[in-house]
Formats: C-alpha cells, structure tokens, sequence
C-alpha cells in the first residue's frame, strides 16, 4: 500500500476558542466506541489526571462476543456516572474544563452515539469546543501518554480486535498508511481461535497466558506472507491452519496439547508482525516504534518487537497494558493536539461507524 494521506475526523476546520492549549488546558476525554465506557481528564495533553474505564465483559460473556444493543443500553447506563467520577478523581468541575473530545468512529453505531451525544451536548452547555476524535488515531496517543520522551515521528502498529494497520506518524495529523490486513484483523483471529479452542472470554487475554505455558515451536503454523513485498499481512489462513491441525488431530486420536496450540498460534502472529513493522521502520527511516491498540498487551507481541527494535537501536514506545485498551485518555490527547491545530468539530457532526483513517490520495 502507498504512503498515503490520513483523513482527520473533522468535518471543517474552526478555529477554537483558546489559542494556545498550554500545559495547563483541561480536556474530558470521552471514549463509546465499542464494549468500554471511559471518561478521563487529561491536562495539557500528556498528563493524564484521571482515567475511568468501566468494562462490559460480564455482559457479553454468555455470548462469546459484544451484542451491539446491550453494549449502547451499557454505555447509557455508565456514561455520565464514569464522567463524574474522572472529574473528582481529576479534582476538577465541569466548569474548569477547556474542551471535550468524544470518539467520533470508527466503531459501533449505537454505542458510538451515546458518547458523541454526551460530548457535544457538554461542549454546547459550557460554551467549550468539541473534538470529534477518530478512534484509531486516538490509539497512536497512548504511546505518547505513556512515555513523556516519545515523541513523532515514528512507524506506528494499530492492532486490536477490529484493525490492524502500519501508520508512519509523521507529525500531528500528518500520517500515511503502510500497511495492513486484508481479512482478519490480528485481534479478530485471536477470538476466534479462543473460541474454537473453548477457551473462556475475552479470547486474546486467554491465548497469551495459555502461550506462556506451551511451546512456541510445537506446531509450525503457516506465516503468511512473511516475505511477501510491502507491509501487508494476512490471518484468515493463520485460522483455518489451526482449526485443520486441531481437526486432523482429533480424527488421529492424537493428543492435543492446547497451551501448544495456543503458542504456536501466538508466535506465528509474532513472527509475522514484527518482520513487518521492522521492514516498514527500516523503510521510512522511522528512528523510533510505536505498538498500539487492545492486541499491544499481549506478552510475546510486547516482548518480540522490543527485542527487534532493541537489536537495530531503534527507540521502541507501547503503552502499559491498561492504555492499550480502548480508553477516554487517549481520546482527550488526540482532542487535545487536534485543537493545538486550530480544529474543532461542528456539533452537527454525526458519528461514523466506519470513519476511514486514511484516504488513498
């Protein structure tokens, strides 16, 4: 894929009412995009003052996977409370805060409403700009939250459940696309590799501890366009290969062992990941890697990559585990640096289940 252009999620630049969006500006980041609801205050957009984060995993657990319906009534239900606790934990009012930022999309219809109708319906009452946040590029935040030394520019991996992308962050709002899935999204085919596995919800965590007990080498999974030219992977065949070998397995009498299974399944996705991410640092030039998104938690990802970096002096950044999930933090920097640049979102912005992060200009 080219080195394209990021679409920013704002519909027309404004100017916003502050100017300077110093170290001391407060921003409510307000994140619904999918099964999370989290709020958090963030000042200056590097410090996180409060970071709520309430999880709906009970809820869907019975179902093996986020029903859309019951994750919005959730979202209803959670919202306003997660709010007023980021504000005290922050020790902050409404009326201290300088701007609110909401997930504007990508993400799931119902849920995605809940939190840009909270966000803009704030911003109208406190006369304060709202910033309709593209959620994927809130992702590439976390890792400058995490560190205060990480800084652009930067080769960044977004991998979670719904995407999997190579971005090379150039400066704020100027990114281009590498690279990324063409069927399964990494996260997808890690839930769905648990699921047939029988192991329990959310799948992902399940493979990666499971992984920790198994053999890496037991089984040798395909690698899918390991050397295949350009940055783009695929895991629809990754899948299909341990569903025939647990099969296959299974009509042999043979024993399966599945921490194996497991780790095998976890070091392929490894493998190909990192080879990929390293080509696309090497590429660009990029001095420095960033690993983001819900799959960023994962051990044998976290540790393959910062090896590989570590071997090429390249500077690695990726965030503690709980800011690799989706969450409201990453949502007020994104806001945050978005209104540095003079942008603000119209509060008749609707929100956009498949909001594009990048156009193939």
């Amino acid at each position: 894929m080219s080195d394209a252009v990021i679409t920013l999620p704002v519909l027309e630049p404004q100017e916003a009412s502050r100017t300077d969006w110093d170290d001391d500006s407060l921003v409510l980041g307000i994140e619904t995009s999918c099964d999370e609801t989290s709020a958090s205050v963030i000042r200056g957009g590097r410090r996180i003052l409060s970071n709520v984060i309430a999880s709906q995993n009970d809820l869907h657990v019975d179902y093996g996977g986020i029903v859309p319906e019951i994750a919005a009534r959730a979202h209803i239900e959670a919202l306003t409370p997660a709010i007023a606790e980021a504000l005290v934990s922050a020790d902050a009012t409404l009326w201290d805060l300088d701007a609110v930022g909401a997930t504007l999309g990508p993400g799931l219809a119902g849920s995605l409403l809940i939190g840009v109708a909270e966000g803009k319906a704030l911003a109208a009452a406190l006369g304060i700009p709202f910033a309709g946040v593209n959620h994927l590029e809130a992702h590439l935040y976390s890792a400058l939250l995490a560190d205060s030394k990480a800084r652009w520019p930067g080769v960044a991996l977004i991998i979670s459940g719904g995407h999997t992308l190579l971005v090379h962050a150039r400066d704020d709002g100027d990114y281009g696309l590498l690279g990324g899935t063409l069927d399964d999204a990494a996260g997808e085919a890690f839930d769905k590799v648990a699921r047939f596995l029988g192991l329990d919800y959310p799948g992902g965590p399940e493979i990666d501890r499971l992984s920790l007990l198994g053999d890496p080498g037991a089984i040798r999974f395909p690698r899918a366009m390991l050397r295949a030219p350009g940055f783009d992977v695929s895991y629809s065949g990754l899948k299909t290969a341990v569903v025939n070998y647990v099969r296959r397995a299974e009509a042999a009498g043979e024993e399966i062992v599945v921490a194996d299974v497991a780790a095998s399944f976890q070091q392929a996705v490894v493998d190909v990941q990192v080879a990929k991410t390293i080509s696309a640092a090497e590429h660009t030039g990029a001095p420095r890697v960033f690993l983001c998104g819900g799959v960023a938690a994962n051990s044998g990802l976290r540790g393959g990559l910062a090896a590989a970096c570590a071997e090429r002096a390249i500077d690695f950044h990726v965030p503690p585990p709980e800011l690799c999930t989706d969450n409201a933090a990453m949502v007020g920097a994104c806001a945050t640096a978005m209104l540095r640049r003079g942008l603000r979102t119209p509060l008749d912005a609707s929100p956009d289940p498949n909001l594009p992060l990048v156009s193939q200009a």
